[in-house]
């Protein structure tokens, strides 16, 4: 089993390992330092702490938000560098992970009491790419007990994204996810551009 990963999904294994290392020395160990690697849009502004923009994404708050990012990124990152290749799946991770904070770092830039950490872009990224080339797939949540279509969950998801982003009630940031979602789309569809065309043929039947 750990064979097989290593041989023929590489990268989504490193990151998987990484990721879950990272968090927990965070979570249990310097937590004083996890504080130094979140996304500080503020900083980043003022240019510096530029670096954060990466190692926001490999970190996590607790147990709790470090689980629920890998469960979703266990269930289709593996999976998605079979279908893409090794570097493509990198490219797509990076960009999500990257891209996915832009919007955050441009609307807080003057908030110095902001920061942001977790890999739910990147992951938003690798869960959309997914699903242009799986769209009739079942994808389960944990409230509701019955399968929903790939493509259909990712409507939902967009559209519970905009609402969140401009009703804020919690802390999620709900802009990264968007903005992740729509990476993971768009890179995709610039690297495979025949994917679009199958996506649509499968969705309509």
């Amino acid at each position: 089993m750990i064979e097989d990963l290593i041989r023929y999904t590489p990268i989504s294994s490193l990151i998987f390992v990484f990721t879950i290392a990272v968090s927990l020395y965070g979570i249990y160990g310097d937590q004083h330092g996890n504080r130094g690697l979140m996304l500080h849009p503020y900083s980043i502004h003022r240019g510096k702490k530029y670096f954060t923009i990466l190692t926001s994404g490999f970190i996590h708050a607790d147990m709790n938000h470090l689980l629920f990012n890998m469960l979703s990124y266990y269930f289709f990152a593996f999976t998605l560098e079979k279908i893409v290749g090794h570097w493509q799946f990198a490219l797509i991770y990076l960009l999500g992970l990257i891209l996915s904070d832009i919007s955050s770092i441009i609307k807080n830039k003057n908030n110095s009491g902001y920061y942001s950490l977790g890999a739910s872009g990147a992951i938003s990224a690798v869960l959309f790419s997914y699903i242009l080339f799986d769209p009739l797939s079942r994808i389960y949540l944990f409230f509701i007990p019955i399968g929903i279509p790939a493509y259909l969950f990712a409507l939902l998801y967009l559209g519970y994204c905009m609402y969140a982003s401009k009703n804020q009630r919690d802390h999620i940031n709900h802009e990264a996810h968007f903005w992740g979602a729509i990476t993971g789309l768009v890179v995709t569809a610039m690297l495979f551009p025949h994917v679009l065309g199958y996506f649509i043929k499968s969705v309509l039947g």
